[in-house]
């Protein structure tokens, strides 16, 4: 009465399938029934981490942008140090992937997998259908080159802190990520093999006022509808 795993893998890939799983009541032995629809959903979902990286790499091979030359990482922790952006999306995009790091980490450390992979997927359309879409004009053709190089930044350093994140529910996904960002391609060179990432800055207020932001815009488009 449901699919062969076998083929919802070869057409829908593994992380999709994976992901669906791990996240299903079955994790906490309630009744789950496996739909092709749901396994089909998933996959549309995660693939917006390669739209994003797609827009990102296009962008930035046109400008030769160089991740190496504006680190955003504070070198104590190796996460990002918020006082060095100064675009309010970039501040919110940045401290909403903590956040993600840390619900993953506690749902984890709680052995409750759904729990933590709940915030994986919200996360995931805050990054391609806000920030990248808010974001857009600043990686056109630009009379503030500082702005630019931070969106740039901004961007890379989400992508890589997610990849590593991810990794554990989304491996082929997060391993092929973190090597196109990196381009490390060695065995050693594993997304795998990496220490688990430090706790971020978040900038609680920015948040609050975006999800603010977007109720209001939210509401704005269901009275035009």
């Amino acid at each position: 009465n449901y699919t062969d795993p076998n083929q919802l893998i070869d057409q829908y890939s593994a992380d999709s399938y994976r992901l669906l799983l791990i996240s299903s009541p079955v994790l906490a032995g309630e009744d789950f029934a496996l739909l092709d629809k749901d396994v089909s959903d998933t996959a549309r979902k995660i693939s917006m981490i390669w739209n994003v990286y797609d827009f990102f790499a296009t962008y930035a091979n046109v400008d030769n942008f160089d991740p190496r030359d504006t680190s955003l990482t504070d070198d104590s922790t190796k996460t990002a140090d918020l006082s060095k952006l100064k675009n309010p999306l970039d501040i919110w995009i940045v401290s909403r992937v903590h956040m993600l790091r840390d619900e993953i980490t506690e749902g984890m450390e709680e052995y409750n997998l759904p729990k933590a992979t709940a915030g994986i997927l919200p996360f995931v359309d805050d990054l391609s259908n806000w920030f990248v879409r808010r974001s857009r004009r600043r990686f056109w053709k630009s009379e503030d080159s500082a702005d630019k190089n931070e969106a740039y930044a901004t961007l890379y350093y989400v992508m890589l802190y997610l990849s590593k994140i991810i990794a554990p529910f989304a491996p082929f996904m997060a391993e092929e990520l973190y090597h196109n960002l990196t381009g490390l391609t060695g065995d050693s060179d594993s997304v795998h093999l990496l220490d688990w990432p430090e706790a971020g800055e978040v900038d609680v207020e920015i948040v609050e006022k975006m999800s603010h932001t977007r109720d209001i815009i939210s509401e704005g488009l269901a009275l035009r509808m």
